[in-house]
């Protein structure tokens, strides 16, 4: 024990020598967070980032006295590392909001004369920090600095949406449309003529970063279905938060042909041309269902929801909602235009077989 200690005393000081080195890279710094985020996931601990916005552009010269003033005041076990051109990032395991701006306020003194006072901002993980805590910090700084926002972090998570594969949502969601526009005419007409209520279904899903949406489907079940549900919920075939119910009585006639053909979510192509869904992607939950998922699960939502995805072609209803999530996971983490192209042609297969299709 007393080894190692003297061996991370030695890289720190040799850190220390090294200067602007103490700074980590942009990409780094997102390692290091994702790192933080999994150790966080698999227990019950808990980190704050702190960070640091200048007015300007960061110079060389600037992140030196930066980095040495950083160095005078952090742990060993803390990283702190550039987020962008103008914004630094530092990363404190199990710190309490209150200790994350202490921090805070002892960086800003400690910098030189010639370095204007940054913009502060925390943010906590996991994203829904004790208000007791929140409400303390307000009360100790308010007078002097005004209230004090904690932020939550699951917007650093999220990841963009390729260019190429954007240009694919448009180009095939907009050219499926016109294509089917006869044929959704008529199941529009069906749905009108077959039972009493509107011919589309809305609800709103979670999204990329969790921002809510309206997803559209023709409307399959009865009007008040949404009602029914919970007096149905113990009959739920599918653990976990989702519902899924495979003889459903509120499932109509025809909706239940549009279900098993997967032509209820042929509407979807709307929410992929204005980009709230892509063609590949995890299923967006709604959004009580998506309010009861574990941290872990919820980095689905760093990605754009989609039509289908490795769910739906290997797993359906037959999977659990744990692997169910860790699939999703897995697309995450592999996803390229390859391997969504593969799960396209795999869909189509699938859909004919019924896998899962309630």
């Amino acid at each position: 024990m007393i080894r190692l200690q003297k061996l991370s005393a030695w890289r720190f000081r040799t850190r220390r020598n090294e200067g602007i080195d103490f700074l980590h890279s942009i990409n780094r710094m997102q390692a290091i967070l994702e790192r933080e985020r999994m150790r966080c996931d698999r227990g019950s601990s808990s980190f704050a980032l702190l960070t640091l916005t200048f007015a300007a552009r960061l110079g060389k010269a600037a992140r030196v006295d930066i980095a040495r003033t950083l160095q005078d005041r952090l742990r060993i076990t803390d990283d702190a590392g550039l987020l962008g051109p103008r914004r630094i990032g530092i990363v404190l395991p199990e710190t309490p909001t209150l200790g994350a701006w202490k921090v805070a306020e002892d960086v800003c003194e400690l910098l030189g004369s010639g370095i204007r006072r940054p913009a502060c901002d925390v943010y906590v993980y996991p994203s829904d920090p004790d208000q007791t805590e929140i409400d303390s910090v307000r009360r100790v700084d308010e007078a002097e600095h005004g209230p004090r926002e904690v932020q939550p972090m699951h917007d650093l998570f999220v990841q963009p949406q390729p260019a190429l594969k954007r240009a694919i949502d448009v180009l095939a969601s907009g050219t499926a449309l016109i294509l089917a526009a006869p044929f959704l005419l008529l199941v529009a007409m069906a749905v009108k003529v077959t039972s009493p209520g509107p011919i589309f279904y809305g609800q709103q899903r979670d999204g990329r970063g969790g921002r809510r949406f309206r997803i559209y489907k023709f409307r399959t079940m009865v009007v008040n279905a949404e009602a029914i549900q919970a007096e149905l919920r113990a009959q739920s075939e599918q653990d976990g938060p989702a519902f899924k119910l495979k003889n459903d009585p509120r499932v109509t006639p025809l909706g239940r042909l549009l279900r098993r053909t997967c032509v209820d979510e042929l509407p979807q192509l709307l929410n992929v041309l204005k980009g709230d869904m892509s063609i590949l992607g995890p299923r967006p939950l709604p959004v009580s269902e998506s309010a009861q998922c574990l941290p872990w699960q919820r980095r689905r939502l760093d990605v754009t929801p989609g039509l289908t995805c490795t769910w739906q072609v290997f797993g359906g209803t037959k999977v659990t909602f744990t692997e169910w999530m860790r699939m999703d996971l897995r697309y995450i983490r592999s996803r390229s235009l390859w391997n969504d192209l593969r799960l396209i042609v795999l869909t189509v297969p699938s859909v004919i077989r019924r896998d899962g299709v309630y």
